[in-house]
């Protein structure tokens, strides 16, 4: 005998119960992290004789020292103080130096450094330079830092210590190769750069002879250094073409090295060397 049917039962859904909180009132905030502060800028100075004249001369900007065996004893009056200062230093295999140098060429010492802005040419202090006798020398569009460093050297060995640059885009600026080259001398000489140089040139005409150099049939450099009423502010262009037109018509003076003919013309640093030699005598 059969069984009868079953009656249908509807299906029941499950049903989706959510989670009530057991707080009252809205949920704490997360407390605000501090801004980080901003990160100092840092450039690196590379060579015992760059890294002696800036301890000489501005040792609160050193934030860490390394060295290698070459120079352990060198760097001692260094570490010393360093620590009094609470900064690190340490002694590293010259593998790590070349790591930390990004390069090979770092003479078994650097210093890393708080970076030192170059100031803005400031006209107000031309008078008082004129007044002291300081010789300028004026570079527009040097491109090269290795003649960067080596001009500013030579400077620094004559005693010459005001440079001028320009806002040319092709300048270069002190850099890492500038003092490694530069020997120490960046610890000398004033750098400022100029905006606008050729009104720059021609305020300075107030007080200072003005002399723009270049290839070509123009008076010789020594002839026109002659020193008369006022001191010299002379002028060096880019190593390929000279100096821009608008730089050579605010000069009062166009003076040129002349040689024997041989070769065209001498490298900017080798130029720069014999003015700054003729500027110091």
């Amino acid at each position: 005998m059969a069984r009868p049917p079953r009656p249908h039962k509807p299906q029941q859904r499950p049903t989706l119960t959510l989670a009530t909180s057991t707080q009252s009132g809205p949920r704490p905030s997360q407390p605000e992290r501090p801004p980080r502060p901003p990160r100092e800028e840092t450039e690196k100075v590379a060579g015992l004789p760059a890294v002696q004249a800036l301890f000489a001369r501005d040792p609160d900007r050193v934030l860490r020292l390394f060295f290698d065996d070459r120079h352990q004893t060198e760097a001692e009056p260094f570490c010393k103080l360093l620590a009094a200062a609470r900064k690190p230093y340490r002694h590293v295999p010259t593998e790590e130096l070349t790591k930390v140098a990004g390069t090979p060429l770092h003479g078994g010492i650097l210093a890393v450094t708080r970076e030192k802005p170059v100031a803005a040419f400031d006209p107000a202090r031309v008078e008082d330079w004129a007044k002291a006798g300081k010789q300028l020398l004026i570079l527009d569009g040097v491109g090269n830092p290795h003649n960067l460093g080596a001009i500013i050297r030579t400077m620094a060995f004559f005693g010459l210590d005001i440079l001028l640059v320009s806002d040319h885009p092709g300048q270069a600026l002190p850099s890492e190769a500038a003092y490694r080259i530069a020997e120490g001398g960046l610890e000398w000489v004033e750098v400022q750069r100029v905006a606008s140089l050729p009104a720059a040139l021609a305020a300075l005409r107030q007080h200072y002879r003005v002399i723009g150099t270049a290839l070509g049939a123009h008076r010789p450099l020594s002839e026109v250094l002659a020193k008369g009423d006022r001191p010299l502010a002379v002028v060096l262009g880019n190593e390929e073409h000279g100096l821009p037109p608008a730089t050579l018509a605010a000069c009062e003076d166009i003076a040129t090295l002349p040689g024997s003919g041989r070769v065209q013309s001498l490298n900017v640093s080798a130029t720069a060397a014999i003015l700054i030699n003729l500027l110091a005598g």
